[in-house]
């Protein structure tokens, strides 16, 4: 009978042979998640048995990592921005550049207590993180998806952090009514002819929340116009986009009419966010970044 160590140790060969990156960390995310305790608590049974009633489904978990499904998608819950979601195939798994996004968008200075929308909203951690961190100084969020399965995930995630958001399903605006004074927006970006580049986890995520046509611009081409009708006068607009995409997504919003348009990396130096805002503004107010 194997000790959770020996599980450990055994299994983090396995997914390393099969080229899961973290393989060891994958492992005790799996060991935790059988066991019903947190990886920390792993240390201290590390020479306690596991019987074969705890280690028929770890076997069945850890064939699956092996394949590439994600390991988020196998423990059903992702940490974001320190809180915990539901997480699985209904919606992208967060990542976190994401997590990034927020913190810049916290930053931003809008008229509160704000109307916030989250459009693609997906499995609802930006819409909720944020209405979370904005607190009274949110007066209502709409949480936007075509799809409605995410937008089943974003509800049971809202529910889970006891919000009671507006939830619409919608193709971008056509369902949307009324201004913001915040637009956040995690659309579509990857080329159709990207798929084969993906990584295997990636291709675990639905295609409606991944592929933008052949340059992956077409939601940002669609979005950007509508997006004036939607925005409070000095209310922002905020995305995340492809690492090469800053050009042809700040161009897009000029034409729009934005103002104080800003282009901001990530951790890693990548362009990933774009930034800009409504007309109506007091001129002294500072840009983010």
């Amino acid at each position: 009978m194997k000790t959770v160590l020996e599980c450990i140790q055994s299994g983090a060969k396995y997914l390393r042979d099969r080229g899961v990156d973290g393989a060891r960390r994958n492992m005790e995310w799996l060991v935790a998640r059988q066991m019903e305790c947190s990886r920390i608590e792993l240390y201290t049974q590390f020479d306690r048995p596991m019987s074969e009633v705890e280690l028929e489904p770890l076997r069945d978990l850890l064939k699956r990592r092996g394949l590439g499904e994600p390991l988020q998608h196998l423990l059903g819950t992702v940490e974001f921005c320190g809180r915990e979601f539901l997480c699985d195939q209904r919606a992208l798994v967060p990542r976190p550049e994401t997590e990034e996004l927020i913190e810049e968008v916290l930053k931003l200075e809008f008229l509160r207590p704000a109307r916030v929308l989250d459009m693609g909203t997906g499995s609802g951690v930006i819409g909720v993180t944020v209405a979370l961190a904005l607190a009274a100084d949110c007066r209502e969020t709409v949480l936007a998806d075509i799809s409605a399965d995410a937008l089943g995930l974003a509800r049971e995630n809202a529910e889970r952090h006891d919000l009671a958001p507006v939830l619409l399903q919608s193709d971008l605006f056509a369902e949307v009514e009324g201004t913001f004074d915040l637009i956040v927006a995690n659309l579509p970006y990857v080329a159709d002819g990207e798929r084969e580049l993906l990584s295997r986890e990636v291709s675990h995520d639905p295609d409606l929340a991944l592929f933008a046509g052949p340059g992956g611009l077409d939601a940002f081409q669609r979005f950007f116009p509508a997006v004036p009708a939607h925005l409070a006068p000095g209310g922002w607009v905020a995305l995340e986009i492809g690492a090469n995409q800053g050009q042809q997504v700040t161009s897009l919003a000029e034409t729009c009419g934005f103002e104080s348009i800003c282009l901001g990396n990530d951790l890693s130096g990548n362009p990933r966010f774009v930034f800009a805002r409504a007309a109506g503004h007091d001129e002294d107010t500072p840009a983010p970044l």
